[in-house]
């Protein structure tokens, strides 16, 4: 029988791989969010996956396996479906024969051994993987790509025939059916459940002239994933329309929405934006997924002392502190965990944003509204009636708001909030942009944060790389450290697309706003100014965290390029 999850908990325990109050622990969990008890043991750290995978090996005496070496030929995953791949976390790797070689993360589960025997008419060979590197597997082998051919096999021309011509001849009537079609519904669920499974932030759906594109974001890079056929331009738009609630006959003007699904255990929401351009509307879908949402600072990607200043400034009495940094760059993240840490039942926090993204509990979060005139400004005066300790501001964009923002920060309330700029220094200049005056900016700002996210190194396929030390001086290393540091980089594996990264981490630029850096900015100091005394008090630039990065061994040469400049 396949291994119960009290046996398993048992006999880890049993060979002191973990202790009774750790299986506690991972049980409470599985209880709470589902998925099986390694799983959970191995999210909680308190034990690898290597770690299982190897005691189950040693206990029912099949070989591990590591799944990201291995390229399986396509038609030895025909063998098996993905619905029966998918219920039994199995993947077939060979044939030999008539003997099928499968990697399971269970390889107690007779149940599908026999399942797989008797579909195929095989005899089964089992050998253990771990349970994240089936999963990737799953993912890579039995990809959208099949399943969309499928779909598009189930599409007969004379049903969407009506959705090809020129968009303004559409009858509304008949797209309204055609969006209602099994096999749009089926590749519009695909498009979504493929981007969540590939760990994907954004999804675009564009229209060209002679072309019509899906696109996934992850780690902060666009992958082409799937080319549909032209015809089914306007019924798939108009079916995430639809989902999102918004108005199907309007093509003239963008529209914004939002859609929730459920996945399993997961709820996971997806802000729409439409855009209409010369080829019809692009439709771009941003998923924010609450589980995946961190919020501890220390896991973040902070330096110590950086972290430390950071902290200190959240916690002041009153004051602002700013987060900058361009978009998708991790600021809400930041802004979250800052929150997360100063939430307390003696606090009233007040925030302003738009869109909301997450929802989080003991906060009052009041969600942007321009076309009635609840806009940052207006939502800020209502705060200040609604006695507050804390504010957070989504966006200052303009004087008014930044100076509503200066007073509250100046008359005893903690305000946070975030601006674009390049970096930490550059900030104040912007502030004085604005015709906010130099002395307000300096009385009022306790700190300024930047902020870039930059891809890590592929724990799974990490080697060790050669680059001449030249180069290593020119991007800001001594001759000394640039001929015994130690570069790392991914080769290309199955578990990170053959990209060689996977993840993604923050660098932080923290300027403290000391009594000197208040001088200068009294001064009309330039950023550069601003930017050297800050040096001076040992701020760290977005270069000098990446080339710290570096060191770490947890990305490369090229991302820190990709993400920073030379100053």
């Amino acid at each position: 029988m396949p291994i119960g999850t009290a046996r398993l908990g048992e006999m880890l325990v049993k060979a002191n791989l973990i202790t009774e109050e750790q299986l506690r622990k991972a049980l409470a969990q599985q209880e709470t969010s589902g998925g099986r008890l390694g799983a959970n043991l191995v999210k909680l750290g308190f034990i690898s996956e290597d770690d299982i995978t190897s005691f189950l090996s040693k206990q029912y005496g099949v070989p591990s396996i590591n799944l990201s070496h291995f390229d399986i030929d396509s038609a030895v995953i025909k063998l098996i479906p993905s619905e029966i791949a998918q219920k039994h976390m199995v993947v077939p790797i060979s044939r030999t024969g008539n003997v099928l070689t499968v990697a399971m993360a269970d390889p107690s589960n007779i149940f599908a051994i026999d399942d797989i025997k008797f579909m195929t008419g095989f005899k089964v060979e089992p050998v253990v993987a771990a349970e994240t590197s089936v999963k990737n597997a799953i993912n890579k082998y039995y990809d959208s790509a099949g399943l969309v051919l499928d779909i598009m096999k189930s599409f007969d021309d004379k049903d969407v025939s009506q959705v090809a011509d020129r968009e303004e001849d559409i009858n509304m009537a008949e797209l309204q059916q055609a969006t209602e079609e099994a096999p749009v519904v089926k590749l519009v669920n695909l498009i979504m459940s493929d981007a969540i499974k590939k760990g994907a932030s954004d999804i675009h759906i564009e229209p060209y002239e002679k072309a019509f594109r899906v696109r996934y974001r992850i780690d902060g890079i666009l992958y082409e994933v799937m080319s549909p056929p032209m015809k089914l331009k306007a019924a798939i738009t108009s079916r995430v329309k639809i989902m999102a609630q918004l108005d199907i006959a309007e093509r003239r003007l963008p529209q914004d929405g939002r859609i929730k699904i459920k996945m399993g255990q997961k709820e996971m929401d997806f802000r729409v934006s439409t855009l209409p351009t010369i080829f019809g509307e692009k439709v771009v879908l941003r998923l924010l997924d609450k589980s995946s949402l961190q919020l501890d600072m220390t896991k973040l990607g902070f330096e110590a002392k950086a972290l430390a200043d950071f902290e200190q400034a959240i916690l002041a009495p009153y004051g602002m502190v700013l987060v900058t940094g361009p978009t998708g760059s991790g600021k809400t993240t930041t802004l979250y965990s800052a929150l997360y840490r100063i939430n307390t039942p003696e606090t009233n926090i007040m925030t302003a944003e738009d869109p909301v993204e997450y929802n989080l509990p003991g906060i009052n979060q009041v969600q942007m509204k321009p076309e009635i005139g609840l806009n940052f400004a207006s939502a800020l005066r209502s705060f200040l009636r609604q006695d507050p300790d804390i504010i957070m501001v989504g966006e200052v964009r303009d004087y008014e708001t930044a100076e509503i923002a200066i007073k509250a920060a100046l008359t005893g309330h903690l305000v946070i909030y975030t601006i674009h700029t390049n970096d930490a220094p550059s900030t104040v200049s912007r502030l004085l942009n604005m015709g906010v005056e130099p002395f307000l900016v300096a009385a009022s700002t306790n700190l300024i944060l930047a902020q870039r996210l930059l891809r890590k190194v592929c724990q799974n396929c990490k080697e060790e790389v050669q680059v001449p030390p030249q180069v290593l001086v020119n991007l800001g290393f001594s001759p000394e450290e640039a001929k015994s540091l130690r570069l790392y980089h991914g080769k290309g594996c199955m578990a990170c697309s053959e990209t060689g990264y996977r993840g993604r981490l923050a660098l932080y630029e923290v300027m403290v706003i000391r009594e000197n850096i208040k001088d200068l900015i009294l001064q009309g100091a330039s950023t550069s100014e601003l930017r050297e005394l800050a040096r001076k008090n040992g701020m760290k630039t977005l270069r000098d965290a990446g080339l710290q990065k570096i060191r770490d061994g947890v990305t490369t040469i090229e991302e820190v390029l990709r993400v920073t400049s030379g100053s």
